[in-house]
């Protein structure tokens, strides 16, 4: 065999032993709080047809998606977004209801792009959720309040979600006439904060003196809930007012319900996925260069598929708070018991019935025979290993002794 194929292709990794036990206890926490919150799972396929997340529909760009064809000729993707699946979802599925439709989900996404190299993976498992037909503060609210309790859910104790609105820069657009290409470009270097970049494309434009001021302070309005007196200030119109006034109900919703701690704001925040039209928001942690989590309102994607409903939404990328937890030294633990029965040459059957007894009582078991040269202390190790909290040790007589 060749050892090529004993490895997995760039961007792509193997998850086994402790770190698979520990992702899988995070995925069921973080599970458990979206079903807490009255959300129901949905499925949708890993490959889609490629017109799902075309540009159009405001998905990542086409050169970054992983694509192959059907026997019909058809271009398909792996999907590298949730959002828009659960769109045509909705539109196919809901399309009659007339109350709140809230759906979680948990699966893969596909993203090939060389940046994602730098600690980052080209598939990774993500948990999301999506209010759907709902255009309330009350929907915004506990879109960000079923994320940070989701945070607290995964053990972290220190992170920031950080939210912005894409009105407000959307009204700065409007006001100044930019629009196509050159709207692509300005969004892409305040994004990423490139401030002398910004500076240089608004210096080649003809605009209006105070909205140029405005697009250049814009990457640099960001902090605590005062950041948006100052970012009220700048605003020079309705769209844009309304916005800020949005955002301070929604910060005054939560401070309400204890939940301002882990709020900050960020005016020039903006996501690589264009169908955002209200509040954004991404979740940081320390240890992580990166957004852990991401989400925002998208009030027109699912009219892409004939259906238009108000919708908002976050999604976790579970191998980012992976990430996270493990360099935080975070360990996630099982409640209950759980056994490690170490059984000696004659006493299987023993040992067999011990564990059948367990396991019907809802108790997870492992048995594995003794090796003469392994002592107490190796069992202990394996038994950690295995998330494992007990070991007992069965002899040829059905003595048992249970290993501290």
């Amino acid at each position: 065999m060749k050892k090529d194929l004993l490895h997995t292709p760039e961007g792509f990794r193997d998850i086994y032993n402790g770190e698979c036990y520990q992702k899988k206890i995070l995925e069921k926490n973080l599970h458990k709080v979206c079903h807490s919150y009255g959300y129901n799972d949905i499925e949708t396929p890993t490959m889609e047809f490629f017109d799902v997340f075309n540009k159009e529909r405001g998905s990542i760009p086409s050169n970054e998606m992983f694509k192959l064809f059907d026997k019909y000729g058809n271009t398909l993707v792996l999907r590298p977004d949730f959002t828009p699946s659960i769109s045509r979802v909705a539109a196919k599925y809901f399309e009659d209801s007339v109350l709140p439709i809230k759906l979680c989900y948990q699966g893969n996404t596909f993203i090939n792009d060389n940046k994602y190299y730098q600690g980052r993976l080209k598939e990774n498992t993500v948990i999301g959720a999506e209010l759907i037909n709902e255009t309330s503060l009350e929907a915004d609210f506990e879109i960000i309040a079923m994320l940070i309790d989701c945070m607290k859910a995964s053990g972290l104790k220190e992170f920031q979600v950080e939210v912005g609105n894409v009105a407000y820069y959307n009204g700065l657009l409007h006001e100044a006439n930019i629009s196509g290409e050159m709207a692509e470009e300005l969004t892409n270097l305040i994004r990423e904060k490139n401030y002398f970049g910004v500076e240089e494309l608004l210096n080649s434009l003809n605009i209006n003196p105070d909205i140029k001021k405005t697009l250049l302070e814009l990457p640099q309005l960001f902090g605590s809930v005062e950041i948006l007196d100052r970012a009220k200030q700048l605003t020079i119109n309705e769209e844009m007012t309304d916005a800020i006034t949005h955002l301070q109900n929604l910060y005054k919703l939560l401070t309400d319900n204890g939940y301002d701690e882990y709020i900050s704001f960020d005016l020039g925040s903006l996501s690589v996925h264009s169908y955002y039209t209200g509040i954004i928001f991404s979740a940081y942690t320390f240890g992580m260069g990166r957004a852990v989590a991401t989400g925002g309102r998208y009030d027109k994607l699912m009219g892409q598929f004939g259906q238009d409903k108000a919708s908002i939404g976050f999604s976790i990328i579970i191998d980012a708070v992976m990430a996270a937890i493990e360099r935080q030294g975070i360990r996630l633990e099982t409640h209950g018991e759980s056994y490690l029965l170490v059984y000696s040459k004659n006493s299987y059957k023993t040992a067999l019935k011990k564990a059948t007894k367990l396991r019907n009582e809802g108790i997870k078991t492992c048995i594995i025979k003794n090796n003469l040269s392994k002592n107490d202390a190796d069992y202990l190790e394996y038994a950690k290993n295995a998330y494992l909290n007990k070991v007992i040790f069965i002899d040829d007589n059905g003595n048992e002794r249970e290993c501290l």
